[in-house]
């Protein structure tokens, strides 16, 4: 059936809106990252989505946390915590805009990481896809004028984690549902990045608190309004939006640390932008395809 066109518009602003909260959630985290140790804002995030956890699990029950699937949930919980790691360090130390790209190349590498693990088909349309979106960042990040710092190769590494932990929850989800997979997930990061503050840990100051606090806010806001959009309308529809992050944290970048923005910048996101539209388009035809012939 149809989507109302109404709808659309309303579950386009939503993702919108999610990726402005996610754009706000580095900001701050490279604000802090000035005085707070990466390891301490890592658990701070991971805690923070966990303590907005816990109504759901109170009157979920204990019954809900059964699982089969725990080398899954473990290595997912392992890949996404050392992806945020490698993501706030190359925040704190290249410009917003750039580690905010190569993290957006995530969605290009899952086929990829499909292809090579568990061996399947990648149609040639999102071959063209995938090379037009790696074109993209090749644009925006100008290496051919622009000394790149040796950072950006972290943030694409954080990229290839997050793309990993991406196509993991596509093997665990069918007989994991999505609520459970996000409750494993910011147990065990919740956990595991507590462990460094036994000697990393350092008191806070009071202003940062502050900024602590919307950060956890922030990030959940996010994942609650991208959640609200993909029920109300298809990926194929709305998924383009979610490539506006870059230029809301390109906007944020200028604005807070002058960091410049140029020609280039706008072209490469344009590009991507086109790419990413495309690999969605793409997937949706496949998936329609495969019902239909099933």
């Amino acid at each position: 059936m149809e989507t109302p066109q109404r709808t659309v518009v309303i579950a386009s602003l939503l993702v919108l809106g999610a990726e402005m909260c996610f754009a706000g959630v580095s900001a701050l985290v490279k604000y802090l990252s000035t005085d707070v140790p990466s390891e301490q804002l890592v658990f701070f995030r991971s805690a923070m989505t966990f303590v907005v956890l816990l109504p759901w699990l109170w009157r979920k029950g204990p019954s809900t946390f059964k699982t089969k699937a725990w080398r899954f949930h473990l290595s997912r919980g392992l890949a996404g915590l050392a992806a945020m790691y490698l993501f706030f360090y190359a925040i704190a130390t290249i410009p917003l805009a750039q580690a905010t790209l190569v993290l957006l190349l995530s969605p290009f590498l899952i086929p990829i990481i499909g292809r090579i693990w568990l061996g399947e088909r990648v149609l040639p349309q999102t071959w063209i896809a995938i090379s037009i979106g790696f074109i993209g960042v090749f644009v925006f990040l100008n290496p051919a004028a622009t000394k790149l710092s040796p950072v950006v190769a972290i943030a694409f590494i954080a990229a290839c984690l997050a793309a990993f932990t991406k196509t993991l929850i596509r093997q665990m989800s069918a007989t994991e549902s999505s609520s459970k997979i996000v409750f494993y997930f910011a147990a065990i990061s919740t956990v595991v990045s507590a462990i460094p503050l036994l000697w990393l840990g350092q008191p806070i100051a009071a202003e940062h608190w502050l900024a602590i606090g919307i950060m956890g806010l922030l990030a959940v806001a996010g994942q609650l309004g991208m959640t609200k959009a993909f029920s109300l309308a298809p990926a194929a529809r709305v998924g383009v939006f979610t490539y506006s992050s870059v230029m809301f944290a390109a906007l944020m970048g200028y604005w807070f640390w002058d960091e410049a923005i140029t020609w280039h910048m706008l072209t490469g996101a344009a590009i991507i932008t086109v790419a990413g539209y495309l690999a969605i388009r793409t997937r949706r035809k496949a998936e329609v395809g495969g019902k239909v012939g099933s």
